[in-house]
């Protein structure tokens, strides 16, 4: 029904309302304070250098801005020599992207110099580890492969896998040690590039986490589900184990795993808080290129919630910068 003129009832404006806004602020009165005296977080001391032709990786790294970003990542390294030095464990978690952007080097490196104590990956990890031992070649291109019904189904990859785990759950040994001792006693071409083979060797415990149906090796008639969550569920017993010992002053790192392995951490660490153990010296770090919430909160935020000082940090970027730049700085560090 429309609305006669009669019914509207049309409000003027107040004066007080016409007044609003009628005389700007006088500024006049303001406080002003000298820039010296004024609070300010940048300062001369802290801006990086510039760079120089030649230069060595040590000129690089002291001549970094001593801002964000790089100040946490030179406490992180503080915090990776105070482990080393005190024989405190470092425990360094990966997704599979850090092997497939050609990181292994890096990694083995780090176990060698002892930067290292203990590796845990998904079980993605453990088949490109293998294929760059095995042929020298990995990462399938998915978008072919599964136009032509192939993907997932390479032969040695899961035939081999497939009969360790088995091995690996008979025995009890578990899927990392098992897997590695394996590589380590075969004679593939590029054994010397295996994680899990140079592992083995260094005594360095190091743990795959299976998820039943995620990796191409359970399409295969070989695979024994059974066996792979037996063995898998052995490095967990491992893993916790390693994770008891972090807290008086261990490092974990967490390269890559989005969820995977900040789920299996979390439990790691839920097992030995409900035994009485205490985490008051842990430092945690996340790298990845976002940080997602399962990395956020089970790896930065709910471990560390005991200690008392800076214990959580989050660098955001490719693995195949941020991995060779800490390693480099922690061998330049000693």
């Amino acid at each position: 029904m429309p609305v006669s003129a009669k019914t509207l009832s049309l409000r003027k404006p107040s004066k007080a309302r016409l007044d609003i806004g009628k005389t700007p602020l006088d500024f006049n009165s303001v406080r002003l304070v000298p820039l010296a005296r004024r609070p300010s977080k940048i300062r001369l001391d802290l801006l990086g250098r510039e760079p120089k032709r030649g230069a060595s990786f040590r000129n690089f790294w002291q001549g970094l801005p001593d801002i964000l970003a790089v100040r946490d990542l030179r406490l992180l390294v503080e915090r990776l020599a105070q482990a080393r030095r005190k024989k405190h464990p470092v425990l360094l978690m990966f997704g599979a992207h850090v092997i497939k952007t050609g990181l292994s080097r890096y990694l083995i490196s780090l176990m060698e110099r002892e930067w290292v104590t203990a590796l845990a990956c998904n079980g993605a990890g453990v088949i490109h580890d293998f294929e760059i031992a095995y042929a020298g070649r990995t990462s399938e291109d998915v978008a072919v492969a599964l136009k032509n019904g192939t993907f997932g189904f390479a032969r040695e990859t899961a035939e081999y896998l497939n009969a360790w785990a088995k091995e690996a759950a008979s025995s009890g040994e578990g899927l990392g040690r098992a897997i590695g001792r394996r590589i380590s006693e075969s004679q593939f071409p590029n054994k010397s590039l295996s994680l899990f083979a140079r592992a083995w060797e260094l005594g360095v415990p190091i743990s795959v986490h299976a998820a039943i149906g995620t990796d191409i090796i359970y399409q295969h008639p070989s695979c024994d589900g059974a066996a792979w969550g037996g063995a898998s569920f052995q490095d967990f017993r491992r893993l916790a184990e390693i994770v008891r010992d972090l807290g008086s002053g261990g490092v974990v790192m967490n390269f890559g795993s989005a969820v995977l392995m900040p789920e299996v951490f979390l439990k790691a660490l839920a097992i030995n808080k409900n035994l009485g153990v205490k985490f008051p010296n842990l430092t945690t770090a996340n790298f990845d290129m976002i940080l997602h919430y399962r990395a956020r909160v089970n790896i930065l935020e709910r471990p560390t919630q005991e200690t008392s000082r800076r214990s959580a940090f989050n660098f955001t970027g490719h693995h195949e910068i941020l991995l060779p730049l800490l390693a480099q700085a922690l061998v330049e560090s000693g």
